[in-house]
């Protein structure tokens, strides 16, 4: 019997698993040997630091999933297990994509391994399997029939099956969010507002699963009747299971979404363009500080708004956003005629010039 499951037993309760541990390290020296190779070819352009950060992470949260404490009672608690399929699903696939491990690929290899890496991202097969469409679907076939089929007693009845699913959630993560999260040279582009649909429909998947696991009246598992180290009951740890992955998995999600909504608002085209946040301030800017001007060929939108790509350090544009401040700290009944003597320019009488 193990001792009751607890924070403390999940950083003192390690598994040693070479079938993790040996490809995780394999994984983090060829990343690593990459960016030495990339610093030494281009000391210029180094490598990211912090995308280094983030694939290192997404291995860390492997090894923490399958050889911590939370690996080791895995099959023992349910919501334990649920814990670690979040992990392998839809926390470390999410990292491992930000760290860019292919482009970091292309742009440290050499001939041949380079022509062969282009080639096979370009053949068919990976192009059906990376897209879009399939990824979704694999995702909500293997949350559904992972958890809701008797698929789970033969996972806790056989050992080599059980290693096999650790690496299905892995891939299928990775699948899924590649080409809604990552900008790997894979031959999908897909629109911010499709990646948010798509990252959002995954939610309703991990809800439905975690309803119907928690409105268990019965045991569904025979393999998590056996004794337990304190704890819930069977049953009761069944419904921490379902509320895991329903919460869980809806937290997660929702991260993913602020994170490629932010990446939206903040994208800025190859040809100088802006986001559509960018686009919708300057805007707004213009409506703001054209009130209160008369009409005429001087105070247009453009005469107003630069569009200068640094908006907030244009001189054109800051001119223009203090004449407004002063136009509004003006006293009432001067009307609009004197508005030319508020700004910078006319008798150093304006009021001083302001940053935004």
């Amino acid at each position: 019997m193990l001792r009751p499951f607890g924070l403390e037993a999940v950083f003192t309760q390690w598994v040693a698993a070479p079938a993790v541990i040996v490809p995780v390290v394999a994984a983090a020296a060829a990343y690593l040997w990459g960016v030495a190779r990339v610093a030494r070819r281009h000391p210029a352009n180094r490598w990211p630091a912090w995308r280094t950060g983030m694939f290192l992470a997404g291995l860390a949260i492997v090894v923490l999933a399958l050889c911590s404490g939370i690996g080791r009672y895995d099959d023992v608690l349910f919501w334990d297990h649920m814990v670690q399929h979040l992990m392998l699903i839809m926390v470390a696939p999410p990292l491992l994509i930000f760290g860019q491990p292919i482009t970091l690929l292309l742009h440290a290899s050499r001939n041949p391994l380079h022509t062969w890496a282009k080639r096979v991202l370009r053949s068919g097969p990976v192009h059906a399997i990376t897209a879009p469409a399939f990824g979704v679907a694999a995702y909500a076939a293997t949350v559904v029939g992972t958890h809701l089929t008797s698929f789970m007693n033969l996972v806790e009845a056989n050992d080599s099956v059980h290693q096999a699913e650790h690496v299905l959630f892995l891939v299928v993560g990775y699948i899924y969010f590649l080409p809604l999260i990552g900008k790997e040279p894979i031959g999908w582009k897909v629109s911010y507002p499709v990646r948010l649909f798509l990252l959002f429909i995954a939610m309703p998947v991990d809800a439905f699963t975690g309803v119907v696991l928690g409105s268990e009246t019965s045991l569904p598992f025979t393999a998590f009747s056996a004794p337990r180290p304190g704890g819930p009951t069977p049953l009761e740890d069944i419904h921490l299971g379902g509320a895991v992955m329903w919460i869980g998995g809806a937290a997660i999600m929702f991260v993913l979404l602020l994170a490629t909504f932010f990446a939206w608002s903040r994208e800025t085209r190859p040809s100088g363009g802006m986001g559509w946040l960018e686009r919708a301030r300057r805007a707004n800017l213009q409506t703001v500080t054209a009130e209160g001007l008369p009409p005429g060929p001087d105070t247009g939108a453009g005469a107003v708004v630069t569009d200068s790509m640094d908006v907030d350090s244009d001189d054109a544009s800051l001119d223009a956003y203090n004449a407004y401040l002063a136009r509004l700290n003006r006293p009432a009944g001067h009307g609009s005629a004197g508005h030319g003597s508020a700004g910078h320019g006319s008798g150093g009488q304006g009021p001083e010039r302001q940053d935004r």
